[in-house]
């Protein structure tokens, strides 16, 4: 999946996507494409931009965002029959 891809089916803003990508929370591939590099995102990349993208929205800081959006894929992807956590916003 190509950058703009990512940008129009998840809502997030180039530069937070690319912020994403400098703390190592996803790790896009990079392709030569003739003069010029392009990123390729992976299903698990954009799954984790997603899921990321939803929690930075109601406020949470990247480093709890991470965390909490890892939680939500490993328990989607355990097949235990585990739902993942329900979502509540963060207080102040």
């Amino acid at each position: 999946m190509k950058t703009s891809q990512i940008l129009e089916k998840t809502g997030i803003p180039r530069h937070k996507l690319y912020y994403l990508e400098q703390k190592g929370y996803i790790k896009p591939r990079r392709v030569t494409a003739g003069d010029h590099e392009i990123r390729e995102y992976s299903k698990k990349d954009f799954l984790m931009v997603e899921t990321l993208w939803k929690y930075l929205q109601m406020g949470f800081k990247h480093k709890m965002a991470y965390a909490k959006a890892t939680d939500d894929i490993k328990a989607a992807a355990g097949g235990n029959g585990t739902k993942p956590k329900a979502v509540t916003k963060k207080r102040s």
